[in-house]
């Protein structure tokens, strides 16, 4: 794929940050930014989950999600998103994605710092059909980032 950075903010579990550098690892992301307390390698229960995924994808741990942001931008990003469920928020196989890109996941219970929101291009995100209207960010991630490939890699849109 092409360039992507995969940015994490303030994700509390270990276990859903290994399986997110499995995911970025089969999509062959550039890197994952880990901001805030995410788990960053070297961490046992990430390993686990990684399979070794965490060796393979580089990792860049950053203070914040917002610091993350602007040091994308003066790296030359030219679309960074969110991934929140909002007024305001295309589906991702809705969009027309550029490239460098990154996308910040953020806290399952929090979301994505609204700091953060304040500075990234966009907002994507899934249908949520349910009461609960959430899912894990281990999932959501796949789902997002299969969405990107679908788009950009096979043209497919909805």
């Amino acid at each position: 794929m092409k360039q992507l950075c995969i940015v994490l903010d303030r994700l509390r579990s270990a276990h859903n940050t290994g399986n997110i550098f499995r995911i970025a690892e089969a999509v062959g992301a550039a890197e994952i930014i880990a901001c805030g307390y995410t788990p960053a390698p070297p961490h046992p229960k990430l390993e686990k989950t990684a399979m070794g995924a965490d060796k393979m994808v580089p990792c860049r741990v950053m203070p914040d999600s917002a610091t993350a942001v602007r040091t994308l931008r003066e790296e030359g990003y030219r679309m960074i998103l969110a991934a929140e469920c909002m007024p305001g928020s295309r589906f991702a196989w809705e969009m027309k994605y550029e490239f460098p890109l990154a996308i910040v996941f953020g806290n399952e219970a929090l979301g994505v710092a609204p700091e953060t929101l304040e500075l990234v291009d966009g907002l994507v995100s899934l249908p949520m059909f349910g009461e609960k209207s959430s899912i894990n960010v281990g999932n959501s991630a796949a789902a997002i980032l299969y969405a990107v490939i679908a788009a950009t890699r096979y043209g497919v849109h909805v």
